[in-house]
């Protein structure tokens, strides 16, 4: 399959601190791709250059064959990329349907619309006047992905989906995950959860201090080439 999005080479600074050190990682259409790591391992930071926030070449983020990297994020978004950032990032002075109608804002056409991320997230019909800070965190990270969808996007990134959210709650939010696809859409999540990336995902990278450093099937890789990848250690007996 061919890639719709791609890194060759990706670097990232923060001023003179190099965050990413020549990433290749590549998403084919219809995907379900998870990216695991240690904290500080550059995952955030790889959301962030593809989606602009960061600063990259342009060859070396290309997205349905096209350079992008270092377009402006509002530019990426209207191409089709669309971020749930770490933290949720929701707009505290606005409602819950506010927030999810500044996701329209690209003005991309397609099928997600408030009606259908009410559909998608029932409770969200429930809160819609409430301020969309006022919920819970697993409700604040609904609105999160209704505002990311409602941009209608090819690509959807999502950085740390389940951070400190209840289980039962985090399996709410991945039960949702079916439905996102069946509309055609391309996925990458970033996980802490080694088990529910390789659940939800075809394909795993792993990365460690800014480098990939394994990259497979979800179903084929071991524990210990996990445990290796991820911390630099051989998993325990």
């Amino acid at each position: 399959m061919s890639a719709v999005l791609e890194a060759r080479g990706l670097t990232a600074f923060y001023g003179d601190a190099q965050a990413l050190f020549g990433i290749d990682f590549e998403l084919a259409a219809g995907e379900v791709v998870a990216i695991i790591g240690a904290n500080g391992a550059g995952k955030s930071t790889f959301m962030k250059a593809v989606t602009g926030l960061v600063k990259s070449a342009p060859e070396q983020v290309r997205f349905g064959g096209e350079p992008i990297g270092g377009l402006p994020p509002a530019q990426i978004v209207r191409r089709g990329i669309a971020l749930v950032p770490e933290g949720r990032r929701l707009f505290p002075s606005l409602s819950v349907e506010e927030n999810l109608r500044m996701g329209a804002c690209a003005g991309r056409a397609g099928p997600w619309n408030v009606e259908r991320i009410h559909r998608l997230f029932p409770i969200l019909a429930d809160k819609r006047d409430e301020p969309a800070t006022s919920l819970s965190g697993g409700q604040q990270q609904m609105v999160a992905i209704g505002r990311a969808l409602m941009s209608n996007p090819k690509v959807l990134l999502c950085d740390e989906l389940s951070l400190g959210l209840a289980p039962i709650v985090i399996k709410e939010i991945y039960d949702a995950l079916p439905a996102i696809c069946a509309e055609g859409m391309t996925i990458a999540i970033v996980e802490q959860d080694v088990a529910m990336a390789q659940r939800v995902s075809q394909r795993v990278y792993c990365f460690q201090e800014g480098r990939v450093s394994l990259h497979g099937p979800s179903d084929a890789l071991t524990r210990e080439q996990i445990s290796q990848a991820y911390f630099g250690v051989e998993a325990a007996a």
